[in-house]
């Protein structure tokens, strides 16, 4: 990446934008790059679809995944921001830095998505952060400690579903009833009904309410 590139940095918390930016300034390649700052789903989503607009460009987006959501367009966490952004600028270089590192939101990210980088908060600091991000600028892909450790922790589990699978457990995780995930979801209710049928076939014995379905999952370490 040269000098004249465009780094989308969204975070709700401005000091941590900030800090990534006086940290990517470092970096051979970016010391002149152009840095948006973004503070919430709606405003990123708004400075994301203005560039494209425009016929702009973005060559690389920090994002965090907990972010308060912009619902009237089905925005809800950074995964839907970047969803967008790979939509609106394909070549866009991904990194999620983020606090979530659940097995089942880590398989979920990974296959919709498959960012250039997912990085634990946890896992870097001022000196590992700029020289991960130069990797991935250069072309390499990164995944930090703490996300290959939840990628493992699926495996051991031999948990035989797909990333729809995963989405109908972490909505009804989020307190979304079962009626309502076709809204999420691209599935037909029946279907639906039967996927739910099978979570619970592997976690509960098919035996039990949502309540106990959801206690079952973070028991286990999976939300």
């Amino acid at each position: 990446m040269e000098n004249n590139n465009t780094i989308l940095i969204v975070d709700d918390h401005p000091m941590t934008v900030d800090s990534y930016i006086n940290l990517l300034s470092d970096v051979d390649g970016l010391s002149n790059a152009c840095f948006l700052k973004s503070f919430s789903s709606q405003d990123a989503f708004q400075k994301i679809n203005f560039c494209n607009a425009q016929n702009g460009k973005i060559d690389l987006t920090l994002l965090d995944i907990n972010l308060p959501p912009f619902e009237e367009y089905n925005i809800f966490s950074g995964i839907e921001l970047g969803k967008l952004i790979k939509l609106r600028f394909p070549e866009c270089k991904l990194i999620f830095l983020t606090m979530r590192s659940e097995p089942l939101l880590v398989d979920k990210v990974l296959k919709d998505l498959c960012p250039e980088g997912f990085i634990s908060k946890n896992d870097i600091n001022f000196e590992t952060f700029p020289q991960i991000c130069k990797k991935i600028v250069e072309g390499d892909f990164y995944r930090s400690e703490t996300i290959i450790n939840s990628q493992r922790e699926l495996f051991k589990r031999n948990i035989n579903w797909d990333v729809y699978d995963s989405q109908i457990l972490l909505l009804i995780a989020d307190g979304v009833k079962t009626i309502n995930i076709p809204e999420y979801v691209p599935l037909s209710m029946s279907s639906i009904e039967k996927r739910k049928a099978n979570i619970k076939a592997q976690l509960i014995n098919g035996v039990g309410n949502d309540k106990e379905l959801i206690h079952s999952a973070k028991r286990l370490g999976l939300i």
